[in-house]
């Protein structure tokens, strides 16, 4: 692993930042990636959209929807360098993946490679998917602390065989805040005949993307974490000779729609049943929202919130004592930290957080931060976040709460 570096470059404060989200006040909230959390000013976009919607329900769904759907379609794919006609809308990056996964077909003896970082939600999808066919999972097991990115390019190829049929990888690790070398690992794969699933799910605003150059089979991703969208906007970008095979979860009017003036990935994805819309439609607004908060547009949200994260993360080791469990070019706005072994883990109603550390920051310092059981309890790492409305003092305020706790 790469020594220890100071990352001493300065991060300036940004007081009057979280004056446009919904936060609460009292809540030092350090988990945008989780969940994100939508700007007021879109949030009254979309209520606008809302009421419309409801005014008039007819002529919202059936007159004036798929024209909407095709605007906002052709905003986002000019934001994330692709083809509108190859991106279609889907609640969230798990149905994304799941679309994918059940709309191809695999056999016995088909192999399906995915790395020990890749979401629990989706991990279970491409399980349930192997049982059922009788292809078989095949792990790529990346280091964490991570040295290097050859050591990521070397676990996930040395997995590819003859047989290998699919590779299901992150873009950016959920649990540990990775940034993967997404455009390598594609090319590798696309070479030796591999398809591709990219779970982008936290990368959309978080990264710059190019998804023709990238040339990935499938990407998904969602809109409402980096990009601060309302919840229930993520996308599926398929490439236009894969687009055939891929079906929505739910099959509805489309499947058998006579029309011939648009795809049928556009038909069938673009009406699965009545439901709300305008977290869809709101995309477009936050990326315009999100592009005129800094002088320099989204790439200077993007370099802002990274390096942000980096500081962040040298305030933890600092306090903790460790190095950094990863170099800064696996850094875009997440940071994991290894932290001391949990005593407890507790059953909760709530799959996602199981750590008693994470209650007692919120209920003893007021600190909202994601401690996760990774790669399995009693191990477990302490992941930050850094948006627009945090600063420097949030995360030092963190280190003194775990230097009681822990």
């Amino acid at each position: 692993m790469a020594p220890f570096r100071k990352h001493s470059r300065p991060v300036a404060q940004f007081p009057s930042s979280a004056k446009g989200w919904p936060l609460d006040p009292s809540v030092t909230f350090l988990n945008h990636g989780s969940f994100g959390s939508c700007p007021l000013a879109v949030l009254e976009f979309q209520r606008k959209l809302r009421e419309r919607m409801e005014q008039q329900p007819v002529k919202f769904f059936v007159r004036d929807l798929e024209e909407l759907i095709d605007e906002a379609r052709v905003q986002l794919a000019k934001f994330l360098g692709g083809q509108a006609d190859n991106l279609v809308f889907v609640p969230n990056a798990t149905s994304g993946v799941n679309t994918v996964l059940r709309s191809l077909s695999f056999e016995p003896g088909d192999e399906l490679i995915v790395t020990d970082h890749e979401y629990n939600a989706c991990r279970n999808a491409l399980d349930f998917v192997a049982q059922r066919t009788g292809a078989k999972v095949v792990v790529a097991k990346i280091p964490f602390p991570l040295g290097s990115v050859e050591q990521v390019i070397e676990a996930v190829m040395d997995t590819v065989t003859s047989n290998t049929r699919l590779a299901l990888v992150d873009h950016v690790t959920s649990q540990t805040g990775l940034v993967l070398p997404i455009e390598l690992l594609v090319h590798e794969l696309n070479a030796r005949g591999v398809d591709t699933l990219v779970d982008g799910a936290h990368a959309p605003g978080m990264l710059p993307l190019n998804l023709h150059a990238l040339n990935a089979a499938y990407y998904t991703g969602n809109c409402h974490k980096w990009l601060c969208a309302p919840k229930g906007a993520a996308f599926l970008y398929v490439r236009a000779d894969r687009q055939e095979n891929i079906r929505p979860l739910i099959i509805s009017h489309g499947a058998n729609s006579p029309r011939t003036n648009r795809s049928r990935l556009l038909i069938e994805f673009g009406w699965t049943g009545t439901g709300d819309p305008t977290a869809a439609l709101s995309v477009p607004r936050a990326i315009e929202f999100m592009r005129l908060l800094l002088p320099g547009g989204w790439p200077a949200v993007m370099k802002h919130n990274r390096e942000l994260a980096l500081s962040a993360r040298h305030v933890l080791c600092e306090s903790l004592q460790i190095p950094p469990p990863c170099p800064a070019e696996f850094i875009g706005a997440l940071a994991a930290v290894p932290i001391p072994d949990s005593r407890s883990i507790k059953q909760t109603k709530n799959p996602l957080y199981l750590d008693p550390l994470q209650d007692q920051l919120l209920n003893k310092f007021g600190i909202e931060v994601p401690v996760i059981p990774w790669p399995a309890p009693p191990k477990r790492l302490l992941r930050i976040s850094a948006q627009l409305y945090n600063a420097l003092p949030q995360y030092e305020k963190l280190a003194k709460a775990l230097g009681k706790l822990l």
